[in-house]
């Protein structure tokens, strides 16, 4: 069982020249040497500005840039992430943020471990509520303190999807799950056009931007990569591809599991004939096996 105990990390949020989301953007620690204790630290790389990509806990927004690809609501998500963290005026190219006022924002992130790709998993505190938090200090994330999160936020809003790894403290999944079963009773921003449970996969055209059907983000990047691996001659649909690579270098056929009880593969929980794909599990019952 994940303990529900994370480092608190002090420094400033950085989108200009930077391509954010809504649910990931960069942060330049005070004193990077506090990553060193976090699960995985080892694959944690600085780049030049000293700015390292989050993943955050709990949550997956619509993509706005997988490679050449994005979904409806994902500039949503990435623009209603970046007000909520203070950042206005700001102007893009493309999906780059040329300026904003103002340039970077104080915070704090609590991490406790990396992911598989080196991003510190994290929750998100600015203003009063990370001014209350002491740098280096290893703290408890009760509800209280997660409900101020930006995480939550996100979710309370329907502007990302609950999606919890088994990373994830028990006790936060019961809060975040509770919350986002509200934002999708209330059919609030992603909930008013999920078609998870049931949709068409003809091309990418069926679930990308400006059109096409609003899936879980982890769903739609594997039928994207999917659909290359078919433009590049594979023969068979989404659960074939899916089983045909779980013994690969670049295994996406992840491990899941549903109802805190079974541990299943992603492809198991996919019926599909011909371009109908249904996804056979609730959303909010579906906790990832962390990489």
């Amino acid at each position: 069982m994940s303990a529900p105990f994370y480092r608190v990390i002090k420094g400033n949020f950085v989108i200009k020249g930077k391509e954010p989301d809504g649910d990931s953007v960069r942060f330049i620690a005070n004193n990077p040497n506090l990553y060193e204790e976090l699960h995985r630290s080892y694959r944690i790389e600085l780049s030049r500005d000293r700015s390292v990509q989050l993943r955050f806990e709990g949550i997956d927004a619509p993509e706005v840039h997988y490679g050449r690809d994005a979904q409806i609501l994902g500039d949503k998500a990435r623009d209603r992430l970046l007000d909520l963290m203070g950042f206005k005026n700001i102007i893009f190219t493309g999906n780059r943020v040329e300026s904003t006022d103002p340039d970077r924002r104080p915070g704090a992130i609590l991490s406790k471990a990396a992911d598989a790709n080196g991003r510190p998993v994290s929750y998100i505190f600015l203003d009063e509520d990370a001014a209350q938090l002491e740098d280096a200090e290893w703290i408890r994330v009760e509800d209280k303190r997660l409900k101020k999160t930006i995480n939550y936020q996100m979710i309370q809003d329907g502007n990302a999807y609950y999606t919890v790894y088994t990373s994830t403290p028990l006790s936060h999944q019961k809060l975040l799950r509770k919350v986002a079963t509200q934002a999708r009773t209330d059919k609030l921003g992603i909930w008013a056009e999920d078609a998870t449970n049931e949709f068409e996969l003809e091309d990418k055209t069926s679930i990308t931007v400006p059109n096409g059907q609003l899936i879980l983000p982890k769903l739609f990047r594997r039928c994207i990569d999917y659909l290359k691996a078919v433009d590049k001659g594979f023969d068979g649909n989404l659960k074939d591809w899916l089983i045909s690579i779980s013994s690969g270098s670049r295994n996406e056929n992840d491990r899941v599991v549903v109802s805190n009880s079974m541990e299943l593969k992603l492809s198991d929980l996919i019926k599909q004939r011909n371009n109908k794909i249904v996804f056979q599990a609730d959303l909010l019952d579906i906790t990832f096996v962390e990489k």
